[in-house]
């Protein structure tokens, strides 16, 4: 029988960070995708993918996909549902006037649908509240680079990367959240030479890897820049007739006089910072890249005009290998940007001036434009507060989780009469508080296109069709236009004509207002033409297909004045919480969570802390720490980092309600905003730390992908749940204190029925060992299948680790089918019939899969860099994305060193 060739590589891009990767996928036939590898081809990647986008493939499936509408929770035809969502729209706007209706949208959604959502809410339905989860990430770079350039634009290129004699990080760690660009930086270093300077209060891989690491006071940012401005004009370096020079100087000289003042605002030695001004100062072809760290603040936009204003002083804005460059969250924060997706836009980077608002409605044929801003996300739950929001509409993101001071944005949501969500997944924290739920495609179902960080529009294509009755955003959104009676202007059939308004929109807006924003060379493209869209840099102006790869907009200083954080410690015992993200996970988890092999390098949230304050608190390395912050509380386990500063503490952004018990941070985050920007502060929340010592601890593994909560069963204090792959783990602990044989069987059962394992069907294994407090049950199917496992002990040091828990549902080897007993009580008494201890191989490589016991085997002896080397070729452990170079660096020095003959 003749094979069939393998399906052609449909070329898209990747769903996550704002790099904008190029991915080849290609059906598997079965409803899914076969692993998906970079596109070489691509400007952005070049054919590199860090581990989140190489296991895209692995995030996609039937499972936990929503594919019917549903209104409150039963499931209903698509028509009706839309219906509704109409009618209460209507009703909203009846009752309370435009500003009744809201939309909250998502950087994860394409620029046509985007575009829609804008139109149909500031052109038709006279609303501008209309914002997005790109307020919590962007909006301070944004508001900066208005001020400063004139328009919201990144001047430069990611080509800067490779010809920069020097780039400075500053509040980023690029080696886990942006690892393709950071593995574009080392290649550079290893070819050229680049020196590395990382601004970061804590140590990471990035910082590691780092010619100079500034471990700098959070919040301070904005006094090293401006000490930096004032060396650069004691130098005679600055450009002192460039606009506002002279009034940003003066309030630069006010905060930072000299070193010394300098010093005691940021906690750098003076020779550290001296060390910076040479390199900066002296290295014309310095790039400077920025992202949450000097964005999450409430002076986010202060801190980005003072990098700014620097680049521009010393003539480097536009310059090859120079200037400044913001690294961007969302594959498509900048599109929804480019037509209005922010509440204090209107579309195609134009304001609410009265031309403006004419020109957009004209080319909308809009019946009712929207006067002036709207509400800007933290405003909306004031405004959901107090009733004034009739509807709300949130596509494709999970605010109950990622907004501050989430407990409160959920009570301010139960007061909304009609809130609609459109999600391409079920069992979101924000999908518990709808009254309506869209099944929306998904990436790798979605057609359209998106902007990256660098200004480089390209198409995301669509590679499988959407289940059910799952439909794009646009098209449910045009569908409401049309039930509303707006029909005439939302008549798309495809997203190419879409696109093509958007373009002709740009174009106008860039004739009559000169803004650099311009697609105009792109309108009029056919059907083919689109599909077939290169990657491109915008501006394209009329005539031109080309690109531009740099820009040189407008320029001018702004005076601005050093703040600190609005919620600072004041009493004993109070420290300071930051949060990010991890490296291997992404944003609330609802996709990432779904691969089991992203779960490896971090299963559970872990908190990390000084070893001087972990002593202080009482805290215990692997222990728990209850943390209580001024409008929530969490439980975590610890770690304890020495690239902690004192007084400081770090945990992850990514855990919810549907995956832990009570880890979701954006309960202690600080709702505190920038004043221009809107952006809350949510790296720098005060907190309390004490210990957590519970009666039991232990792991759960079972067949299930995600599998409910069972209602009336107490569950326990502690609990995360992650993915494995022959169906979840769930890691545990709790208060009580068994104490008989009896007490631990009935505590597995209640927990195995808890989370909703398949229980019921087959008899059971047990180990129990109640003197030492340890137990190991197993149940299994009617086939003999072993189809959940639980393991619990009063010294969690006594726990088998998961991954040899989960070998026992592993569908293709003996061990998941009937398995012989020997292997079940091996596994089950905590031997491991692979050889070695059942309990400790952490997952270090997500691309290749590779734990750390794979690596200290193969890396022989010999000097460290060889030995790396070893591990790369042997495993492919490094030989990525390289986000886990470092980790594998480490984990060898720490082995037992090669000592060469003499």
């Amino acid at each position: 029988m003749t094979a069939l060739p393998p399906p052609a590589a449909i070329r898209t891009t990747c769903a996550y960070c704002g790099v904008g990767c190029g991915v080849l996928a290609r059906p598997d036939g079965q409803g899914g995708l076969l692993p998906v590898a970079g596109d070489p081809t691509h400007p952005a990647n070049l054919g590199r993918l860090c581990g989140k986008g190489a296991s895209l493939a692995d995030t996609l499936g039937g499972a936990g996909r929503l594919t019917r509408a549903r209104i409150d929770g039963r499931p209903v035809p698509l028509d009706a549902a839309l219906d509704h969502v109409a009618d209460g729209f209507r009703r909203a706007r009846a009752e309370r006037g435009p500003g009744g209706i809201a939309f909250y949208l998502s950087g994860q959604m394409l620029t046509e649908d985007y575009y829609a959502a804008n139109k149909l809410a500031k052109g038709f339905l006279g609303s501008a509240n209309v914002d997005t989860n790109s307020r919590l990430c962007m909006s301070s770079t944004v508001a900066g680079q208005v001020r400063g350039f004139g328009e919201d634009l990144v001047p430069g290129a990611y080509e800067d990367l490779d010809l920069c004699d020097l780039a400075v990080l500053v509040g980023s760690n690029a080696a886990w959240c942006h690892p393709v660009l950071f593995g574009r930086l080392m290649e550079a270093r290893a070819a050229r030479g680049t020196r590395l300077v990382v601004i970061d209060p804590r140590a990471t891989d990035t910082s590691r890897a780092a010619d100079l690491h500034l471990a700098i006071r959070p919040g301070s940012d904005a006094a090293l820049w401006q000490f930096l401005l004032v060396e650069a004009d004691r130098r005679g370096l600055a450009d002192r007739a460039a606009e506002g020079f002279p009034a940003a100087i003066q309030a630069a000289r006010t905060d930072c006089p000299d070193i010394a003042a300098c010093a005691a605002l940021t906690d750098l030695a003076p020779a550290d910072l001296a060390r910076l001004a040479d390199m900066v100062l002296t290295t014309p072809r310095c790039l400077t890249l920025f992202s949450q760290g000097v964005n999450q603040s409430s002076a986010g936009t202060d801190k980005v005009n003072a990098i700014l204003n620097l680049e521009i002083a010393l003539r480097r804005v536009g310059r090859p290998g120079a200037g400044p460059i913001s690294l961007t969250g969302q594959p498509n924060a900048m599109g929804g940007r480019e037509v209005g997706g922010l509440a204090n836009q209107l579309a195609a980077h134009l304001g609410f001036s009265d031309a403006e608002r004419r020109l957009v409605g004209d080319v909308w044929q809009a019946t009712d434009m929207a006067v002036g801003p709207g509400l800007k996300a933290v405003e909306l739950i004031d405004a959901l507060e107090a009733g004034k929001i009739g509807a709300l509409w949130i596509i494709g993101t999970n605010p109950a989780v990622s907004l501050p001071d989430a407990g409160r944005f959920r009570r301010a949501l139960a007061r909304c009469p009609l809130v609609v969500v459109s999600d391409c997944v079920t069992g979101t924290d924000t999908q518990a508080l709808a009254h309506v739920l869209l099944p929306a495609s998904g990436w790798s179902e979605k057609d359209g296109t998106v902007t990256n960080s660098e200004r480089r529009i390209s198409r995301q294509r669509a590679v499988l069709p959407p289940p059910g009755d799952a439909r794009p955003d646009w098209w449910l959104i045009a569908e409401v236009a049309r039930r509303l009676g707006f029909g005439h202007a939302f008549a798309w059939r495809h997203p190419a004509e879409i696109f093509d308004e958007h373009a002709r929109l740009s174009g106008a807006a860039a004739a009559r207002f000169g803004r650099h924003f311009d697609i105009a060379g792109l309108a009029g493209l056919s059907r083919q033409q689109y599909d077939a869209l290169e990657p491109v840099q915008w501006p394209v102006p009329a005539g031109s297909r080309n690109g531009t790869a740099r820009v040189v907009p407008s320029q001018r200083l702004i005076a601005l004045h050093h703040r600190p954080p609005v919620e600072r410690p004041m009493q004993p015992g109070e420290m300071v919480l930051n949060t990010g993200r991890l490296r291997d996970q992404w944003h609330t988890m609802t996709r990432t969570g779904r691969a089991a092999r992203l779960a490896g390098h971090a299963p559970e949230p872990l908190l990390a802390v000084n070893p001087s304050d972990a002593r202080d608190a009482g805290l215990d390395q692997g222990g728990f720490a209850r943390i209580t912050g001024r409008r929530g509380t969490a439980l975590l386990k610890v770690t304890i980092d020495p690239g902690q500063r004192r007084g400081e503490v770090f945990a992850p952004l990514h855990w919810s309600d549907a995956f832990a018990a009570e880890a979701a941070i954006g309960h202690l985050a600080s709702p505190a905003t920038d004043p221009l920007s809107g952006q809350p502060e949510l790296k720098h929340a005060v907190i309390r730390l004490a210990p957590w010592r519970p009666g039991w601890s232990g792991v759960m593994v079972d067949r299930a992908t995600r599998g409910p909560l069972r209602r009336g069963v107490r569950l326990p204090a502690y609990w995360v749940r992650h993915a494995v792959e022959a169906g979840r783990a769930v890691i545990l602990a709790g208060d009580e204190t068994p104490a008989t044989a009896d007490d631990w069987r009935k505590l597995a059962t209640r927990l195995a029925r808890g989370f909703g394992a398949a229980i019921d069907a087959g008899p059971a294994i047990e180990l129990i060992d109640a003197a030492r407090g340890r137990l190991r049950l197993a149940w299994t199917g009617a086939d003999g299948r072993i189809v959940a496992v639980i393991a619990l002990a009063r010294q969690p040091h006594a726990l088998p680790d998961t991954s040899a828990l989960a070998r026992l549902l592993d569908p293709a080897t003996d061990r998941g089918a009937a398995a012989p007993a020997a292997l079940r009580l091996a596994l089950l008494a905590d031997h491991d019939p692979d050889g070695g201890d059942a309990r400790r191989d952490p997952a270090i490589c997500a691309c290749a899969g590779v734990g750390r016991s794979a690596i200290l085997a193969a890396a022989g002896t010999g000097p460290l860099d060889q030995r790396l080397a070893r591990v790369t070729e042997a495993t492919g452990a490094g030989g990525g994305c390289g986000s886990c170079r470092h980790q594998i660096r480490s984990i060898l020095s720490e082995a037992t060193p090669h000592v060469e003959p003499a």
